[in-house]
């Protein structure tokens, strides 16, 4: 276990994750880090949670963190991770892939935490290698939030991996319009500055026709619609990159919820019980 002092700043986390990018190879037996990091004493910045309320669409000015934001928190720390030497992805062009979420409480927006991440494993993809992050959420010393992260390497397989099964389509309860600026946006309030999400011209460089909406905005913008009491457990897979700029379709019943695109493929389904 290594003891933070303070929150990794994301500039030169992002800068050593690019420099090593190159000279990655991943596969799924390679090796990883196993020492957890922890940061004691997080607080949230009220500013940026109200900046991120917004572009996610929750509501604001509550003394409660949406059940995403955690995420957010702890996104220096898994990026450290991701970022380092001995972590055998490659930083630039990894694809968040799935998340799954439990959350035990309420958290309140002004208190303090103690956050732990660590590599959970590496797995084959039909598209490459995943690798799970986990993340624990302690107050007072008890776990009141945890999450489960898969973040794809796309490299060539053997395509021997089964394909996924598409479900029937959600009611459709609402229509986005997404501008060009989403993922920007998302940016500025999330620290993920992942260049597949910035621009069109650094999306190309990573196999992208256009940026495409951040994994973490999708669920939590589909999120702040569904409404999720405070103690909850949530899934999603993102199926498909939304392109930016594009329209989507938001479906829910109890216990799901989906994005669709104007052709009915789902770019992300999920679960909330």
């Amino acid at each position: 276990m290594t003891v933070l002092t303070h929150t990794p700043a994301l500039a030169p986390v992002f800068a050593r994750g690019a420099l090593f990018s190159p000279f990655k190879r991943p596969r799924p037996d390679a090796d990883f880090p196993r020492t957890p990091l922890v940061l004691p004493g997080a607080r949230v910045d009220l500013t940026r949670l109200a900046a991120y309320e917004r572009v996610c669409g929750f509501a604001t000015g509550e003394d409660a963190l949406p059940i995403t934001y955690p995420h957010v928190l702890s996104f220096p720390l898994a990026m450290r991770l991701m970022s380092g030497r001995d972590f055998p992805l490659p930083l630039l062009g990894l694809v968040h892939t799935s998340i799954e979420i439990a959350q035990r409480e309420r958290l309140a927006a002004h208190g303090e935490y103690e956050l732990t991440v660590y590599v959970g494993g590496l797995a084959p993809h039909r598209r490459g290698t995943e690798a799970t992050v986990a993340t624990e959420l302690r107050a007072g010393g008890a776990l009141v939030w945890e999450s489960r992260s898969s973040y794809l390497a796309r490299h060539r397989t053997d395509g021997r991996a089964s394909a996924r099964q598409e479900r029937p389509a959600l009611p459709v309860v609402g229509e986005w319009r997404l501008g060009a600026d989403v993922g920007r946006r998302y940016a500025a309030v999330s620290g993920d500055r992942n260049p597949i999400h910035l621009h069109p011209l650094t999306a190309r460089l990573f196999g992208f026709r256009r940026a495409i909406a951040h994994g973490m905005w999708t669920v939590a913008r589909c999120l702040a619609a569904y409404g999720v009491p405070p103690a909850a457990r949530i899934t999603a897979e993102f199926r498909a990159p939304v392109l930016l700029p594009g329209t989507v379709t938001y479906g829910a019943e109890p216990g799901r919820f989906e994005l669709r695109g104007g052709d009915g493929r789902a770019h992300l389904a999920g679960t909330v019980s």
